[in-house]
């Protein structure tokens, strides 16, 4: 369905405007009204990482006149694989402001306000109320949810995207117009069902072609041309370069748009999302040892039997001397405990503690009392132990 404009046309174009943009004013479907909307149109995007670095580039090439970054992070060298807002030398600088920078390269006349904090149910409206477009950039459920009420409530349409190894998935979401976030996801997947991009990757230029789809709905919105996403889902799957839409219908039991709303304000969303689950969060409690702690056991030659229940691929990268190999699907499905010896202390890690403590609940169901997990996983070990190792 077609919407209308956003956003008002700003007064006029300069004359070095004009020429900046001239390739969108002879579209007849953009033309100088439409430029002006962009020019006047206020965008935030929530992250400047994978999704959000080409949305914030292109954006900005566009001629959105007021850009807003939301993040918190600092550049670390594993984003440069994907996040290409940043360079070599941003390494170590906070995110937002090397996209600031990199923003002020591509359009000079664009306008970018920094929110350098971790977005929260404490400042999310306040921060949302000033634009009139939200992407949204995220790789976590909680913040997604936390996104959707806000806009929900606001009354404003945001641009959502996600990425996962080869596979995409982006829409526009818009409660006035069409279904919510919630109504294709009325509940968050179990803790530790689907892994994040840090555990199972994500393939660099997968990130430019979900980013430029959010942001081409982004100018569509913003300019009242085309059919947006509102009501549709585009997946994209890069190994077959195939895309396809799948309907989105509005939830008429929605708890937050639909006739009934259950939410009409922001809830606790780690609570709702869960970060682990109940048993592994029940098994961790006081079986939690840190990355020093489990030299310390090696160094003494504890009888310990250490696992490692990551990936082989992870595995490869890096590993912690004398550890074994069960990922932690075998645990999930029961082939592991075949495998760990009844004589030894069991110690289990994984990249930083969430899959360990997963698995550690089924060891702990099995019988292994004594079993413990390595807060921080082998990232705490490269950091507390061998910084010599590398990190992913």
């Amino acid at each position: 369905m077609s919407l209308p404009p956003l956003v008002e046309p700003a007064a006029d174009l300069t004359v070095d405007e004009v020429k900046r943009y001239s390739r969108h004013l002879i579209i007849p479907e953009i033309g100088m009204t439409g430029q002006k909307r962009l020019k006047n149109a206020r965008v935030l995007c929530v992250g400047a990482g994978g999704l959000g670095s080409p949305a914030l580039l292109y954006l900005a090439a566009a001629g959105v006149g007021t850009l807003g970054v939301v993040d918190f992070d600092v550049v670390d060298e594993s984003n440069l694989q994907r996040q290409i807002i940043h360079g070599q030398s941003d390494v170590g600088r906070p995110k937002a402001q090397s996209a600031r920078d990199a923003v002020a390269e591509v359009n000079p006349y664009v306008h970018v306000q920094l929110h350098e904090e971790q977005l929260t149910t404490d400042n999310v409206m306040e921060i949302f109320a000033g634009y009139d477009l939200i992407v949204d950039g995220t790789d976590n459920f909680a913040t997604r949810y936390l996104v959707n009420d806000a806009c929900v409530l606001l009354g404003k349409p945001y641009v959502w995207g996600s990425i996962f190894r080869f596979d995409g998935q982006a829409s526009v979401f818009w409660a006035e117009h069409g279904p919510c976030y919630r109504c294709l996801y009325p509940e968050p997947p179990p803790p530790g069902m689907v892994p994040s991009c840090a555990e199972g990757g994500v393939l660099g230029v997968l990130c430019a072609s979900i980013g430029s789809i959010q942001v081409n709905e982004a100018i569509k919105l913003i300019t009242g041309v085309g059919e947006p996403l509102a009501g549709r889902l585009m997946i994209y799957d890069a190994l077959e370069m195939s895309y396809r839409a799948v309907r989105v219908r509005k939830d008429p039991e929605c708890a937050i748009c639909g006739k009934n709303p259950t939410i009409t304000g922001l809830i606790d969303y780690d609570a709702f999302c869960g970060l682990l689950s109940a048993d592994a969060q029940r098994a961790a409690s006081g079986s939690t040892i840190s990355a020093t702690e489990l030299k310390d056991m090696l160094d003494s030659r504890d009888d310990i039997f250490l696992v490692d229940v990551r990936e082989p691929n992870e595995y490869e990268i890096v590993s912690i001397p004398g550890s074994v190999l069960i990922p932690k699907d075998q645990f999930l499905n029961g082939a592991a405990l075949e495998k760990l010896p009844s004589d030894k202390r069991i110690v289990l890690h994984c990249k930083s503690g969430a899959r360990s403590a997963e698995c550690l609940a089924v060891v702990k169901g099995a019988g292994y009392a004594d079993a413990v997990h390595v807060g921080g996983g082998v990232l705490a070990w490269v950091d507390q132990v061998d910084p010599s190792l590398p990190t992913y």
